[in-house]
């Protein structure tokens, strides 16, 4: 089971052990994340982004992950997306053709030395447009990995599977409607001018590392970039004034699936893509807003680790149906 789908279902044991321990709830964290947000200026995307709104956000988050660190720079689940696919006609294209965009998109990625320090965030106008379709398309094979069965009415699977013969790296990449390519980029360059610059500058890319994974054998997880003790998680939602409970938890299960401090949390935070809001919280402090009953993370991390290892809380009640963001 996912960090995300255990939170999203009420009554499986991890959200019930969350809402039990966090017991004030998420809204004195609501009320503080609220008097730090500015939506000055709030990017909204174009009528041509419509039911893509998911892909450009995992295009978005992944793009500033490189501005960090280009240490991986193909997204490790795009990578399984292109090795899941079947064995049919279109599947052996799709996978041909994924090659050779990985290939383009490492190419790229290095050549444009995105973590550069001595660079700035962001590239020109050309080279942010030519990379967005890159990290768009990668997104489409992340869907093959996550949720085999949305990839089906992919623009990538759909185009594919009409002409298997004819499907190429140049016409994945004339896919991406051209509103979803200005919305990775604007929202690219509103970050390059705002507080994720600030602490790209003061980090070096050996102290960052992206989508840090967690997981055991009951639980699995991964974040969108770790900077030197921060966790950070990006959020390109268009409700920039809202902290959900979900998005307070998926933080806190972060930190408490941390049990051998690989990625020494010291402060988790978010950045909505949007408005340029940066939040962040020293892990005292969060535990606190959230009124966790108990405040000493070692003890908390043995409790949580006792309760997804001693019962099946990978499974989900008959009969629920819950959302998968």
């Amino acid at each position: 089971m996912s960090l995300t789908s255990g939170i999203h279902c009420p009554r499986t044991p991890l959200r019930r052990f969350l809402d039990r321990e966090l017991s004030a709830g998420a809204t004195p964290l609501r009320k503080n994340f609220r008097a730090r947000h500015h939506d000055d200026q709030l990017l909204l995307p174009g009528p041509g982004v419509g039911t893509e709104a998911g892909t450009v956000g995992t295009a978005i988050d992944y793009r500033l992950r490189l501005a960090f660190t280009t240490v991986k720079p193909v997204d490790p689940v795009a990578i399984l997306g292109m090795l899941h696919l079947g064995m049919d006609d279109a599947g052996q294209r799709m996978r041909a053709v994924g090659k050779e965009l990985a290939d383009r998109l490492k190419e790229t990625v290095l050549r444009l030395e995105l973590d550069n320090r001595d660079l700035p965030m962001d590239r020109d106008q050309d080279e942010e447009e030519d990379l967005a379709r890159l990290l768009i398309a990668a997104a489409w094979y992340q869907v093959n990995y996550r949720t085999p069965i949305g990839f089906a009415y992919t623009p990538l699977a759909i185009t594919a599977r009409e002409d298997p013969g004819a499907f190429s790296l140049e016409r994945l990449l004339q896919l991406p409607h051209r509103d979803m390519v200005a919305d990775v980029v604007a929202q690219l360059y509103k970050a390059a001018d705002g507080p994720l610059k600030v602490l790209r500058g003061r980090s070096r890319p050996e102290d960052c590392t992206p989508g840090p994974t967690f997981s055991t054998h009951h639980l699995t997880a991964d974040a969108d970039l770790a900077v030197d003790g921060l966790l950070l998680d990006f959020k390109s939602t268009r409700a920039t004034r809202t902290l959900r409970q979900a998005e307070a938890w998926q933080l806190a299960g972060y930190l408490l699936l941390d049990t051998e401090d690989r990625y020494r949390i010291d402060t988790v935070g978010l950045y909505l893509t949007r408005s340029g809001t940066f939040a962040s919280w020293p892990v005292e402090e969060y535990l606190e807003l959230l009124g966790a009953c108990r405040r000493d993370l070692t003890v908390f991390r043995a409790a949580f680790t006792e309760l997804i290892e001693g019962c099946t809380s990978d499974d989900v009640p008959t009969g629920i149906w819950y959302r998968i963001p």
